[in-house]
């Protein structure tokens, strides 16, 4: 290996990425399955930050096909929870695709603020959880690509 190559996660500011990046995974997942099993369970969402949960949970934007969007995001918090652990391992190929999907989770996230400021007009603080935690593993990933690329310069 040359000097020019440094393996995944060999610097001592990447070593710790990997598993906060899970960590912060799982603060996602159990988020997710929350609302799921309250759509569920037809359960209303208690809102107590901001108003507007179960307008923003019972719109049309809240699910596919009887589905809800809840439970994508259960399953997406669910892959990046596994990758990041592979990673902290020292699996690189498997931080680059955690990088390729907390990348879509976090458009996605943004895609459905957008909607829920100016369609539907309301917000549901669990949707506003998940998505900071979407952007957060997403600001995760470029910090760790940012510090790989200064070190790979020195």
């Amino acid at each position: 290996m040359s000097e020019q190559e440094i393996p995944e996660f060999e610097t001592p500011g990447l070593r710790k990425l990997p598993l906060a990046a899970g960590v912060i995974a799982l603060v996602g997942l159990a988020d997710s399955v929350y609302l799921s099993v309250k759509h569920f369970t037809a359960e209303p969402v208690p809102c107590s930050l901001v108003e507007g949960c179960e307008k923003v949970l019972t719109s049309p934007y809240a699910e596919v096909a009887g589905v809800p969007i809840a439970a994508a995001g259960a399953l997406a918090y669910f892959a990046a929870f596994a990758l990041a652990v592979l990673a902290a391992y020292g699996d690189g190929r498997a931080w680059k695709m955690f990088g390729g999907l907390v990348t879509a989770m976090a458009g996605f996230s943004l895609w459905l603020i957008f909607l829920q400021a100016f369609v539907i007009g309301a917000f549901c603080q669990f949707c506003l959880i998940s998505a900071a935690t979407s952007l957060t593993l997403f600001l995760i990933f470029i910090a760790s690509a940012l510090v790989k690329k200064k070190t790979s310069l020195e």
